[in-house]
């Protein structure tokens, strides 16, 4: 099966309005990809759509909403007249202790990082099907090691590789391919208020070498880049990362013995709410609704290429 190069395809990135995904939306519109931002920060997601090109276009929606998702999913196919590539990438994260974290909280991170990947595949795999896409599932080094303080997103970081692994194998004779796409610790809003936290900030110093650096995020972009115009199966952002899975089978024993040493150390006990603006544990009022608002980054009464203008 040919893949399409990029500068002939429609992609859609969940979490886009800042970071990882906004970058990534950027660099994509920069090798000619039609792209759809979706996620939940409307202001930051318009001034993102306005640095990938005229064609590209910003959509509101909360991805553990079925509903709103799906009528996304659709409403993007009805602008574009095709989705040949999703992008899952909308992702929180809390730290701390398990019996001193809040449990909506807690649950809000399994929720929208697993959860919302299956509601991200349910909505959009019919269009994937229809044009024989590829869907990368972003994971992180969570899933290939656990970390003390950070178990809510280790297990849905551990999940969404394992539910994308499982989703291959279901969707392969279709046509639709599915890659995971690996990160360490890459220069985000998310990383940096890790780092705020004085308890957090010593357990990453700790790590050894090459876990306890802070990658630029430009070139971790690219590779992932790299991989959606392959469709690969396992897409590095930091290319060390790939030699950590023939010995990752080590590493829970490994981190539970030097992990319950520093965890047992005396310090003030680790918070770090780790999502950015516009998330939080209870569902925004946004996420009621079941019809997506478009936007595009026209001027208001530009024609669109292909697809409506103004509001959908």
């Amino acid at each position: 099966m040919t893949t399409p190069p990029l500068n002939a395809q429609v992609v859609v990135v969940t979490g886009a309005a800042r970071g990882l995904g906004a970058l990534m939306a950027r660099r994509l519109a920069d090798r000619g990809a039609r792209v759809a931002l979706v996620g939940l920060e409307p202001a930051e997601l318009k001034a993102a759509a306005a640095q990938c090109g005229p064609e590209a276009s910003y959509w509101e929606a909360d991805v553990t909403d079925l509903v709103a998702l799906s009528a996304t999913a659709q409403a993007i196919k009805e602008k574009y007249g095709r989705i040949d590539t999703v992008v899952a990438n909308a992702g929180i994260a809390i730290g701390g202790p398990l019996l001193d974290s809040d449990p909506a909280a807690y649950n809000r991170v399994i929720e929208v990082n697993l959860l919302g990947s299956v509601t991200t595949a349910r909505a959009f795999l019919p269009a994937l099907i229809e044009t024989r896409g590829y869907l990368l599932q972003i994971a992180s080094l969570a899933a290939i090691t656990p970390a003390p303080l950070m178990s809510a997103y280790c297990a849905s970081k551990a999940g969404v590789e394992s539910f994308a692994h499982a989703l291959r194998a279901e969707v392969a004779h279709q046509g639709v391919r599915v890659g995971v796409g690996y990160l360490s610790w890459t220069d985000t809003d998310m990383v940096r208020g890790a780092d705020q936290d004085d308890v957090l900030r010593e357990m990453r110093a700790r790590l050894p070498w090459p876990a306890n650096r802070t990658y630029p995020i430009g070139p971790a972009v690219d590779r992932l880049v790299a991989g959606i115009a392959r469709r690969s199966a396992h897409v590095y952002a930091q290319a060390w990362l790939r030699g950590m899975q023939p010995v990752r089978w080590l590493l829970p024993g490994v981190i539970a013995s030097v992990g319950a040493r520093e965890v047992a150390l005396p310090r003030a006990p680790a918070r770090w709410p780790g999502w950015p603006r516009g998330w939080r544990p209870p569902r925004p009022p946004c996420c009621a609704r079941s019809a997506p608002a478009a936007r595009s980054t026209r001027p208001p009464g530009a024609a669109a290429a292909g697809g409506r203008s103004g509001a959908a």
